[in-house]
């Protein structure tokens, strides 16, 4: 067996020769080698940034170096300026926005759309480079004997696991903002986890940002009532928020014949516990969880109490089609070779820095899903993640000294990063600097992608600083 070292090296001269054109600085953007490969990727550039391995001086690990991909879209005419893009996960790497690119124009015009990797995601330096580089079997996603192969040797070498902490990935974001050259004016965008990543990079003092854009702001780290470990108590609230809205919507509320959403669910939840036979065609054969995953979706989300109306007549038309129309939302994530979320990033960091009950028990989670209606398999996953759990560092749940001007875009129905969380996050982020917020009304999660429109206008907005003189409004439409 190949030593460590060894297999990041090879690994290194594949990602090389993967998705870039041998740049050796991320100012050296040049044609990429797969723009040709994909309708989506044309016209991209593409650079490759030499990183320090541990920036930070915390992992304790041999001295080395890390590769950082990143993909540019440049402006289409004169550049205002560069907007750069820092995907959520943690674990999703930048083509989780290469689908999105006609949205983000509209939302940021004239603005090159800069798409880096995260370290441990896409074609950057990963945490298994051998079964997580993209001529493995899986691909750049794990699959058969890799998971167990990876793990092992993640467990096996903590040092080396640490150096992908969220602090250093924040220095890599700090870093390259810095090193590339400014034409106009330079805004940060993160969606999700990269909102408290982008935070975490300005909280270290990154220079050249003129604002910064955070969509679907999580929690504070050290909010206790609304961290990872109490997903599943977000994810049931807006749940039951829905299937309460459908009992006073007339139309909704007679198609479930006028009886309450939650009595009908109840019934069905009794039903598959004494016959699992029920829920055959629900994916993973856990309905609560099933369910909660819809909630992503403002328009699927709004089907759901009908859906249940409809699994407890025995019927499955329904979910054949709301089958349909996540796959077809979804797709633009899935469609490119980095695009699988690396699952050891996504267990070392969520297990590091965002579960403030780390001494749960796996009953402790299933004694809390029973008592509800819908819930999220991350609470679960944190008990036993697999991968070596790092110690918080200094920059754990502080926040950045000097903020610029900066626009939060929040659903007011997101089960990923609660509402009211979001808001306590906004009155101390005030302390630092000027913040507004845009509230999508019924909006979910990750608001410029799951939205109707308003989230992008508010964006154009912002960047190229104009005074919106009507109000948007938002248009969902429902059954």
């Amino acid at each position: 067996m190949m030593n460590l070292n060894r297999r990041l090296a090879v690994a290194l001269v594949a990602l090389g020769t993967a998705g870039a054109a041998g740049a050796a600085h991320a100012a050296d953007f040049k044609p990429c080698d797969d723009a040709a490969s994909k309708p989506a990727l044309q016209g991209s550039l593409c650079a490759v940034e030499q990183a320090p391995g541990d920036p930070s001086g915390l992992s304790g690990a041999l001295a080395g170096g890390i590769r950082l991909f990143v993909r540019k879209f440049p402006a289409q005419g004169a550049a205002r300026g560069q907007v750069w893009l820092i995907a959520g996960g943690p674990g999703e790497s930048g083509a989780s926005f290469y689908g999105l690119v006609p949205r983000l124009r509209q939302a940021f015009p004239g603005f090159d759309l800069i798409m880096p990797d995260h370290r441990g995601t896409g074609f950057s330096t990963r945490l298994c480079p051998d079964e997580e580089a993209p001529g493995s079997s899986g691909g750049t996603a794990l699959a058969g004997a890799e998971w167990a192969t990876c793990f092992r040797r993640l467990n096996e070498h903590p040092a080396y696991a640490r150096q992908f902490s969220e602090t250093n990935a924040a220095h890599d974001l700090k870093r390259l903002v810095e090193h590339t050259p400014r034409k106009g004016k330079t805004f940060l965008y993160g969606v999700s986890y990269g909102t408290q990543l982008v935070l975490r990079t300005l909280a270290l003092g990154t220079t050249g940002v003129d604002g910064v854009v955070l969509d679907s702001l999580v929690p504070l780290q050290d909010d206790a009532t609304a961290d990872l470990s109490r997903r599943s108590l977000v994810t049931d609230r807006i749940g039951r928020e829905v299937l309460a809205e459908c009992d006073a919507r007339r139309s909704c509320s007679q198609a479930l014949g006028g009886e309450r959403g939650e009595a009908i669910y109840r019934r069905l939840l009794e039903r598959a516990a004494a016959d699992p036979a029920v829920l055959a065609k629900v994916p993973g054969k856990n309905l609560k969880r099933f369910l909660g995953s819809l909630l992503d979706l403002p328009k699927v989300a709004d089907q759901i109490p009908r859906l249940i109306k409809e699994f407890d007549s025995g019927k499955d038309e329904r979910l054949k089609q709301i089958f349909a129309e996540v796959e077809q939302e979804v797709s633009t994530f899935g469609a490119f070779p980095q695009s699988p979320v690396s699952i050891p990033l996504v267990a070392m960091i969520s297990a590091s820095e965002n579960n403030l009950q780390p001494g749960r028990k796996a009953e402790d989670v299933k004694a809390e899903e029973t008592e509800l209606l819908f819930s999220s398999s991350i609470p679960a996953l944190l008990v036993e993640p697999g991968v070596p759990v790092y110690q918080r560092d200094a920059w754990f749940a502080r926040l950045p000294e000097r903020l610029p001007p900066t626009l939060v875009l929040q659903g007011d129905r997101d089960p990923k990063t609660p509402y009211d969380a979001a808001l306590r996050h906004v009155d101390k982020l005030r302390m630092a600097g000027p913040v507004q917020v845009h509230t999508e009304r019924f909006g979910s999660h990750f608001v410029l992608w799951s939205g109707a429109g308003c989230g992008k206008a508010k964006i154009r907005e912002f960047v190229l600083g104009e005074s919106s003189q009507t109000r948007c409004v938002e248009v969902i439409a429902r059954e």
